[in-house]
């Protein structure tokens, strides 16, 4: 494998492309069916990672680069921001790709799925893997849209650093602070671009307002735009006082001028540059105690003498820190000012040995990797993106996985660029790498070398973890840390073309599952119909339109349905007891339970035993009454929802020696719902978060309509002609809100929503379900 790969990267100038033979290079057709006969699916790659022009480095460094000159980003923004667009730049600029790709043309290299080019939105995310002026930089380019935010979610759970895109006329929007908030809770650096600068409209004023007023976020300004909207022609570089210009005839904008700041030719700009840098570097010195001592003994007189060396080391310990954001503007569109965000990736996100991972010291330098994205290949079966965080992953090696508690074999492994990859002998830790042959491996899997080393490392963490008096609870989960999967919103029933067509559909789903651990599939049991439970419309009206491209499947959908909830508004006691015999065999089980309203809201019921309930009997037992438990809630007395925000205390539990588990757990089961059934009840529904941004002379219409809606305005701020309306509305009342929002405004509005909460129905709209489920109205 290393001598063909040797000869490989000689021989690279000679070849059109990256696809050389089935060996080292392969398409994932799976997921490449065109969606327009004129959409040139095949892209012009101009070479490997690490084969820059006739430069032909040892195979090892192009492989495997020192962990330091790693950067594993994401790019992440609101949807329509500009995200993919910049991340074709970025491709290109770097040498990956030799011509530019458009949305609009639906010839991107990380939208590569049909879906994607149709619609003009990322749906998948994509991982891409380049160079960059010897900085080896693994890609991901993110979903803006709301029913895909788990890909952003799972993404960003293996990511050291983040773009975070702009647009530079609407600031930040809905979405940006949801993917700002995930991006907290993994504890992300990041970056911030102000693309579309050269829209109408674009104020870099007013958008970097928006990231400290909304973002409550403390921007390092790096650069000053050079004019906007139709006069934007570059930047200002901030931290070495230049300017960078582009020229408007430029095709590509590959060309650009970088020139100093001189008192003759730029006398204004020079003292606007000379005041944004010395505010920069004051803020810089306030967050870093280092930087601060430096500037106040050696340069306290002039900071013009600082260099800037010494600013862009101190910018960069501040961005890790997370105390700051630095902040750049452009138009990937236009092709201005991409090359100097690369700059900044390299300079101030930081490499995977700059970030904390406290799981790490428990494996001792053997492989520890994440399994966090799978894709379904019909050729190669699963294809699963793993981050190794330490040792080596190569190919024909078996791991352990710790969640499954199964060891599998890696058959091949892949270095990832989105819709085509080539194979590698091997990869080292920061890396992310793509691997063929884990046909167990989920989303949120650990895997190790072997099962000793895992047992190992659940030692070493239990030892320390009482030497700190910390829970054994809290050092598991600092190794088998996946991601939170969000609870779906929308159901629907999905049924075969034919009853002999059910186990291909059954297949798909479970691939598709497999693939989107947001999707939820489940069995209704009153009909026997198969029930299928995702995100939002749009997310149910894509995995229904890959069952038909990728199976063959013709499939037919029930109408949507809001998945609502149940809880209860008061206590309520109940008893139950199951005598039964089967065979030779006696079951006895006395239970005696409490329900009541849970002290804070909770999406599945908190258990608690009471003093009485002998605890020999719930070693044995404990798991059965839990089951009971849990599956009793699954199911409200009311419309059959879930219950939640719950508690239930076990006051007494009998069983008689030899009762099985299963009778217990039908007799915990049956209990509950006779105490929920005497509780008072009520329904919940979910309230989603609207904006919607219309122009003002549209703006009464929307707002009588969202009035009709339920919808409860909570505030309506300007955004430069348009108005934003931000407030709550009931997701069954905003079901084909498009349709009706496009009729209202002339196709001139744009909304955007989340999931805020459930909040219980008042009565009068609870009977009217309730009329609806039973088929009166």
């Amino acid at each position: 494998m290393l001598t063909n790969l040797r000869i490989f990267a000689v021989n690279h100038q000679k070849m059109s492309s990256v696809c050389i033979n089935n060996t080292c290079c392969c398409k994932i057709t799976a997921i490449l069916k065109p969606s327009k006969p004129n959409i040139p699916l095949g892209r012009n790659y101009s070479s490997l990672p690490g084969v820059i022009g006739n430069d032909i480095k040892s195979l090892h460094s192009i492989i495997n680069p020192p962990i330091a000159k790693i950067r594993n980003i994401g790019i992440m923004a609101h949807i329509d921001a500009g995200k993919t667009t910049t991340t074709e730049r970025i491709l290109y600029y770097s040498g990956y790709t030799r011509s530019l790709g458009d949305v609009d043309d639906g010839d991107t290299v990380t939208d590569f799925m049909a879906q994607e080019r149709e619609r003009g939105i990322t749906i998948q995310s994509a991982a891409v893997t380049f160079d960059w002026k010897g900085y080896r930089v693994n890609l991901i380019d993110t979903p803006g849209h709301v029913d895909f935010t788990l890909e952003v979610e799972r993404c960003l759970r293996v990511l050291d650093g983040a773009v975070v895109v702009f647009d530079a006329s609407a600031g930040v929007e809905a979405q940006t602070l949801t993917v700002w908030r995930q991006a907290d809770k993994h504890k992300i650096p990041r970056i911030c671009f102000l693309n579309k600068m050269d829209k109408a409209g674009a104020s870099f004023k007013y958008a970097v307002g928006s990231i400290r007023e909304k973002l409550k976020a403390k921007p390092l300004l790096l650069q000053l735009p050079i004019g906007e909207a139709k006069t934007f022609k570059g930047v200002v570089d901030v931290v070495n006082k230049e300017k960078l210009l582009w020229d408007s005839n430029s095709d590509d904008g590959k060309d650009f001028e970088r020139k100093p700041l001189l008192e003759k030719s730029d006398p204004e700009l020079l003292k606007e540059t000379v005041e944004a840098r010395n505010t920069l570097i004051e803020q810089v010195a306030d967050l870093d105690d280092e930087f601060a001592d430096l500037v106040l003994g050696e340069f306290s007189e002039n900071f013009d003498l600082l260099p800037a060396e010494k600013l862009q080391t101190a910018i960069h310990r501040v961005t890790l820190a997370q105390t700051a954001v630095p902040v750049l503007c452009g138009s990937a569109l236009k092709n201005k000012v991409v090359q100097p965000l690369l700059d900044a990736i390299t300079m101030y996100l930081p490499s995977p040995e700059e970030r904390n991972c406290d799981f790490l010291q428990w494996y001792k330098g053997d492989l520890c990797a994440l399994a966090f994205k799978v894709l379904h290949d019909k050729q190669r079966g699963p294809l699963v993106f793993v981050r190794i965080y330490s040792g080596t992953l190569k190919p024909q090696l078996a791991v352990h996985n710790i969640n499954g508690n199964c060891t599998e074999r890696i058959s091949r492994l892949l270095l990832p660029f989105a819709d085509q990859h080539v194979e590698i002998p091997s990869l080292t830790a920061g890396n992310i790498a793509l691997t063929v042959g884990l046909k167990h491996t989920a989303t949120g899997d650990t895997l190790v070398s072997s099962k000793s080393s895992a047992v190992a490392a659940a030692q070493r963490a239990k030892g320390e973890g009482e030497k700190q008096q910390r829970q054994n609870s809290k050092v598991d989960r600092l190794f088998l840390a996946g991601v939170e999967v969000p609870e779906p919103v929308f159901f629907c029933t999905i049924e075969p073309p034919s009853g002999a067509k059910q186990p291909d559909l059954d297949h798909a789903l479970k691939c598709l599952q497999r693939e989107d651990p947001s999707l939820k599939v489940k069995l209704d049991p009153d009909s026997g119909q198969t029930m299928l439970c995702g995100m939002g419309e749009l997310h149910i009206e894509i995995i229904h339109d890959r069952i038909k491209r990728e199976y063959g499947l013709e499939t037919y959908l029930g109408p949507l349905q809001v998945a609502y909830r149940e809880t209860i508004l008061s206590s309520a006691y109940a008893t139950d007891t199951l005598d039964r015999t089967l065979g030779d065999k006696q079951h006895f089980v006395s239970v005696e339970l409490e329900a009541r309203p849970g002290e804070t809201p909770s999406v599945t019921p908190v258990i608690k035993y009471a003093e009485s309930v002998s605890r020999d009997m719930l070693k044995n037992f404990q798991e059965a009454v839990e089951n009971g438990i849990h599956n009793a809630c699954l199911q409200g007395p009311l419309i059959g929802s879930p219950v939640q925000d719950v508690t239930i205390t076990l006051h007494s539990l009998v069983i008689h020696p030899g009762t099985s588990a299963t009778m217990v757990s039908a007799c915990v089961s049956r209990c509950i719902q006779k105490a929920l059934k005497k509780a008072d009840k009520q329904v919940l529904e979910p309230l989603m978060n609207l904006e919607v941004i219309v122009p003002r002379d549209y703006l009464s219409l929307v707002l009588a309509d969202l009035a009709q809606r339920r919808g409860n305005v909570q505030e309506i701020q300007t955004r430069q002609d348009n108005s934003v309306v931000i407030g709550f509305v009931p997701l069954a009342e905003i079901m084909g809100y498009s349709t009706v929002l496009r009729t209202l405004t002339s196709g001139s509005a744009t909304f955007a929503l989340e999931l805020s909460t459930y909040q219980p129905m008042n009565p009068q709209d609870q009977i009217t379900l309730f009329n609806q489920r039973s088929g009166t109205v």
